[in-house]
């Protein structure tokens, strides 16, 4: 097995080379032609495909999720048509692109009732199994931990103009930039209540803003005060806030998701929430 490391391959030609089970990590792939290859199986995580075109390719089983903004499939933008059905399947999802203050108190309302059943769902699993990932993606715990760096990054550094706007269980996006200062602890395990304290405080933040929100408000231009999204221009509050309640939208679904399947799988003995709680009496 080869280790490729700090490497610079640019250019290269791999013919007849079999690369199955390799990982590819922070990996600059533009404009590279992939051209008769088995890609069964492969997995994309948290990749950047502007401009990609596939074309004589046979797909009969591939799962896309993310932000897409145009995909084309035998000629026809299949977007417009998935959001109208994701639309459909979940009402609530139209509210999260508010344009007025009104629409705004609405959306994080929504979010606010939506939460509050997902985490009774988290409740009736063992305290382990919140910390538990999913197929390698975030754990309930890990969820919420990023939601308060989203909040904070977003109203508490941008809208609000804080420069230290952390706390200590923030948990920021896997690639990241690593920002002195910016708490980035991955082995830390506080409990559901020790973070959801955290995320009360978060939202009677976003509270004071919606408290005290106008259309010319919603206008104001803002710049980040903080090492992230400093490079962003042309934010406003409005746009700042629809990043949070995207943010909040997507990762209750993903949490719901994973929550499902920690809840169907079979109960084993001392996997249980009674006998978690048998343990601590």
């Amino acid at each position: 097995m080869t280790d490729f490391t700090e490497q610079d391959l640019g250019g290269s030609t791999f013919l007849r080379v079999d690369l199955s089970r390799s990982t590819f990590r922070e990996v600059r792939l533009t404009g590279a032609t992939v051209h008769d290859a088995d890609l069964s199986g492969l997995r994309v995580r948290s990749g950047w495909l502007d401009g990609v075109r596939m074309s004589g390719v046979g797909v009969p089983d591939m799962e896309i999720s993310g932000d897409i903004g145009r995909l084309v499939v035998n000629g026809v933008d299949v977007v417009p048509l998935v959001e109208a059905e994701l639309d459909r399947r979940m009402p609530e999802r139209a509210l999260m692109s508010p344009s007025d203050p009104a629409g705004f108190r609405e959306a994080f309302a929504t979010l606010d009732r939506l939460w509050a059943g997902t985490v009774d769902k988290a409740r009736r699993l063992a305290p382990d199994e919140l910390h538990e990932q999913v197929d390698d993606e975030w754990s309930f715990i890990e969820t919420l931990r990023h939601l308060g760096f989203a909040h904070a990054c977003w109203v508490g550094g941008v809208v609000l103009a804080d420069p230290s706007p952390w706390h200590p269980l923030d948990l920021p996006w896997d690639e990241a930039p690593v920002v002195e200062g910016v708490p980035w602890d991955r082995d830390v395990r506080p409990s559901l209540d020790e973070v959801l304290a955290v995320r009360a405080e978060r939202r009677a933040t976003v509270q004071g803003v919606l408290d005290d929100l106008t259309d010319e408000g919603l206008r104001r231009e803002v710049v980040s005060a903080t090492a992230f999204m400093a490079d962003a221009r042309d934010l406003d509050v409005a746009r700042c806030l629809r990043v949070v309640l995207t943010e909040e939208w997507e990762h209750r679904l993903f949490a719901e998701r994973d929550l499902a399947v920690l809840q169907d799988r079979p109960l084993q003995v001392g996997n249980s929430p009674a006998a978690a709680d048998s343990r601590g009496a």
